[in-house]
């Protein structure tokens, strides 16, 4: 059994992408060459402009799909169910006998072993939702796929329903609450959010009458570590944690092999394991969750996607993400007030999205007061006739000042490459932020003209703050959800929001690479209309 940084490290991959080509399949959705030009990183930045504007265009057709056949759409639908059936108890315990489920909100009191046989009493209750529900994963019809942002199957886009589990409580459930030792375990860096889900997974888990849980400490490591001991949670001690940010468990990068793991797991007795983290967290998760099976072992792994790039496919946000953006308005605030009371003032502000500029995107479209945004997406030269230097230029020329916002993985072409790894397997990039200051300072220099640059950097005040109201619900329901899947005796899966409604995805759907802004997307077409910015290519 590999080592746990061995399951994480390939998050980033694409698997069967040939970037060569103006476009990409993955499991017969067409994706166009926008997605291969963050990571082939052409000599030719022309060249890779031009993929991006005729991406819809030129996208070519999964070889998974045989189009030719009448029957492919009912075919691909098909094989689409099949994929996103997600994980359950019974497929290794067919023997697995469900019981009623002990959450029932019309009961008001804990459960406890004066009810008859110890569960609630037989009175019907329609909160339940139907194992059998589904949500629609895409809702627009697109049907051209030169249409801003448009995903087809087929050169007709033809519409294709594509369904995935609605999440909740099932009426039936797989655990007995008084044999269950839930664990929680928060690991990657830190994100607004983390103790709204711990609290919320730990009151739900007492309302279907669990006692014991615990907390992992400081990530995946609190698994081996000796002289970090598991945490004893309950609704008093998790009461308040969520009005301060941070996380209660304390969080880490890397950590023991998978096997050491579950060895752990099986030594403690824990049945129940809530995994709060990214893509790299995430295929962790379904490590355990495989290696759990293969010994047979009856344990519900389920994933809450933490991460504030908001890059986990599939879902409308993650939580961390609006308060991230919320967050970044005091930055470029700041960034604004330096630059408009210098002479020739631009202000500089870094923010975090390694793959994904999903936080710069929107963080330019809330603050309105950003000139221009740079994101991993969309290749941009800062020198010649058409880069970023010369649009400074212009905008000193005409309005005296300017506001930068770039992601932190945007131009790292520019930057000299390093081999040096953080523990969860990522690149460890340089600061791009830091090289633009530079740059604009050298060019300005060159042609005589004072210019006053500020640079802020509030990556960790950030990451640091409490949740806002909107992280908060979502956060909320989330960790309520993750109770209700594993009750219901899935694992291997993962909760979020899809086109509003929650739902539960199998781990591997969702991790195979970084979700990533769409710079033909209506979004990303908003935000240039905002900052008035033109290619810089």
């Amino acid at each position: 059994m590999g080592t746990l940084s061995h399951a994480i490290t390939p998050k980033l991959a694409l698997p069967g992408h040939d970037f060569s080509s103006s476009s990409s399949s993955y499991y017969g959705l067409t994706f166009p060459s926008y997605l291969n030009s963050r990571f082939q990183r052409s000599n030719s930045t022309t060249r890779l402009a031009k993929k991006i504007r005729v991406s819809a265009k030129s996208a070519k057709h999964s070889p998974a799909v045989d189009f030719s056949d009448p029957e492919w759409k009912s075919k691909f639908e098909k094989e689409f169910e099949t994929r996103f059936n997600i994980p359950h108890i019974t497929d290794v315990f067919d023997d697995a006998v469900s019981i009623p489920s002990t959450f029932c909100l019309r009961m008001r009191t804990p459960v406890s072993e004066e009810f008859a046989g110890g569960y609630p009493s037989d009175e019907e209750w329609h909160g339940y939702i139907n194992k059998n529900d589904r949500v629609l994963l895409k809702v627009i019809h697109y049907s051209s796929p030169t249409s801003a942002g448009a995903e087809c199957i087929d050169p007709d886009c033809t519409w294709v329903e594509q369904w995935v589990h609605r999440a909740g409580p099932r009426e039936k459930i797989y655990f007995r609450p008084e044999e269950v030792k839930a664990a929680i375990v928060t690991c990657g860096g830190l994100c607004p959010g983390l103790n709204d889900v711990i609290r919320q997974i730990v009151i739900t888990l007492e309302i279907y009458g669990v006692k014991k849980i615990v907390g992992i400490p400081f990530g995946y490591r609190g698994f081996s570590a000796k002289e970090l001991n598991e945490m004893p949670l309950s609704r008093k001690v998790v009461q308040n944690i969520h009005l301060s940010g941070g996380s209660l468990l304390g969080v880490s990068r890397g950590g023991p092999s998978i096997s050491e793991i579950v060895d752990s797991m099986e030594e403690r007795g824990i049945n129940m394991l809530f995994v709060l983290g990214g893509n790299g967290t995430h295929a962790g998760a379904n490590a355990i969750h495989n290696e759990c099976r293969t010994r047979r072992m009856k344990v519900a792994v389920v994933g809450v996607p933490k991460t504030i790039d908001n890059d986990i496919l599939l879902m409308d946000k993650t939580f961390g993400f609006d308060t991230a953006v919320e967050e970044a308005q005091r930055a470029i605030n700041s960034a604004y007030i330096e630059a408009h009371s210098a002479y020739h003032g631009v202000g500089i502000v870094k923010l975090m999205g390694r793959s994904s500029g999903f936080i710069a995107m929107h963080a330019a479209l809330a603050s309105g007061q950003i000139d221009i945004c740079l994101i991993p997406e969309v290749p941009f030269n800062l020198h010649g006739p058409h880069g970023v230097l010369r649009h400074l230029k212009y905008l000193i020329e005409t309005k005296g000042s300017a506001v930068v916002c770039v992601a932190e993985g945007a131009g790292q072409n520019f930057l000299d490459k390093t081999n040096a790894k953080d523990a969860s397997g990522n690149v460890v990039f340089g600061d791009i932020g830091v090289h633009i200051q530079q740059e604009i300072k050298k060019a300005f220099k060159a042609i005589s003209v004072s210019v006053d640059v500020k640079y802020i950097d509030p990556t960790y005040m950030i990451r640091a703050c409490r949740a806002n109201a909107s992280d908060g619900i979502l956060c909320t329901v989330l960790g309520q959800n993750a109770v209700h899947g594993a009750f219901a005796g899935y694992s291997g899966i993962t909760v979020g929001i899809c086109n509003t409604h929650y739902v539960y995805l199998p781990i591997p759907e969702v991790i195979s690479y970084p979700r990533l802004v769409d710079p033909n997307s209506r979004m990303w077409h908003r935000c240039l209309t905002s900052t008035g910015q033109p290619d810089f290519i």
